[in-house]
């Protein structure tokens, strides 16, 4: 069995992790990090010490109503996507150790069409001027 990084635990919720496959299992936050341990194979899990993250990034739809998923950024192992049923719940015990700052919205679909356009005609006008 793992042993946690987190000696006061805040929340225990039910999560998917989103990585290649989904795995389910809890995620727990404490005052030490973040962590997510699969449902049926205890040597499934992710444990992020605070100091290590580098942002927190909403996925946010419905003008805040509805949050279907956030990701933690760290600052060397990448990004981890998670769901949780309660997922406001989950930012705000997240808000307690993160600054408020680090914590983000993702774009949004026009958002990224917008970027992907731009970008588009950037290099198209930038090739032209050769």
């Amino acid at each position: 069995m793992v042993e946690s990084i987190n000696t006061k635990v805040d929340l225990v919720i039910d999560a998917t992790a989103f990585t290649g496959l989904t795995d389910y299992g809890k995620i727990m936050i404490g005052d030490n990090g973040f962590e997510f341990y699969h449902a049926r194979d205890p040597r499934k899990f992710i444990q992020i010490p605070w100091e290590e993250v580098n942002l927190v990034i909403a996925s946010v739809m419905f003008k805040g109503r509805w949050i279907p998923r956030y990701a933690i950024e760290t600052k060397k192992n990448g990004t981890y996507t998670f769901s949780s049923k309660k997922p406001k719940k989950v930012l705000r015990a997240i808000k307690e150790y993160i600054e408020p700052e680090y914590i983000v919205h993702s774009l949004g679909f026009f958002d990224v069409l917008k970027r992907a356009f731009k970008s588009f005609m950037g290099k198209r006008l930038a090739k032209k001027n050769k």
